[in-house]
Order: structure tokens, then C-alpha cells, then sequence
């Protein structure tokens, strides 16, 4: 890990989606220089990137899904925003809270939703500006 420069957090509890974002984030991002790392375990991903932090690696953003069994994609973004609070979050769902995401966004917590089925130039257009930003 210590040769990364920056990494991704994908969270969603369907490895479908995650392997589907793994093709997608493929296309724009240089794996050379950024992890991408995927968790279906929203507990899993939030002990690896206190772990990366700790290793100086730069979390470009992290993205989550809404509904997932062991917490929501709400409660994740709240608890990753107390510890770390300059990480990016995006949220891509089909189930989410409308209340609840509208509520992150008010609180500067989510810097996009995505609904599911998402559009690839959606979330390319999404995360572009966040990679370019920090690689």
C-alpha cells in the first residue's frame, strides 16, 4: 500500500455493483497511482480507511451505497465526516431516504447523489473533477 498515492473507497453491499464500479473506475482512473479499494462491509470500509489515512494515503472520495444491512448509507457518511471531515462522499443508490440525502447535502456531508441505474457519464462527470483535483 505504501507505493499508493491515493485511493477510492467504494461501499455497497451488492459485489455486483462493485465489480461493475470497478470496470467503470477502471476507464478513468491510473491504478498505478490509486487504490481502488471495495468493501460490502460498511464496518470493514470504515477500519481500512482509518488504516489508509494512517498510511498517508489520499482518499480521493469514497462512495456508498444507501441501503446496506449493518448501517445505512447515511449513518456510514456521518461517521466517516466526524473523524475525517474534509473526505468526499458520493452516494449512489436506488433505495435512498430522500429525507436523509437532502439532509447530507444541507449539512455539506454528500457531494452528489446517484441514483441507480446510474448513467456512466453521470458518474464519470461526477468524479472527474474530484480526481483531477487531487492526483
Amino acid at each position: 500500500m505504501s507505493e499508493m498515492k491515493c485511493a477510492v473507497v467504494c461501499v455497497d453491499d451488492d459485489p455486483y455493483i462493485l465489480q461493475m464500479l470497478g470496470f467503470q473506475l477502471s476507464k478513468i482512473m491510473d491504478q498505478s497511482q490509486t487504490l481502488i479499494e471495495y468493501f460490502t462491509d460498511p464496518n470493514q470500509a470504515l477500519e481500512n480507511i482509518d488504516l489508509l489515512i494512517d498510511e498517508r494515503i489520499d482518499v480521493i472520495f469514497v462512495m456508498v451505497d444507501y441501503q446496506m444491512p449493518k448501517m445505512t448509507g447515511a449513518e456510514l457518511i456521518r461517521k466517516l465526516k466526524l473523524k475525517h471531515k474534509y473526505l468526499k462522499c458520493i452516494m449512489l443508490s436506488g433505495q435512498a431516504n430522500r429525507s436523509s440525502v437532502d439532509s447530507l447535502k444541507s449539512e455539506n456531508l454528500l457531494e452528489e447523489f446517484i441514483e441507480k441505474p446510474w448513467d456512466e457519464d453521470k458518474l464519470f462527470d461526477t468524479i472527474r473533477p474530484l480526481i483531477t483535483s487531487r492526483t
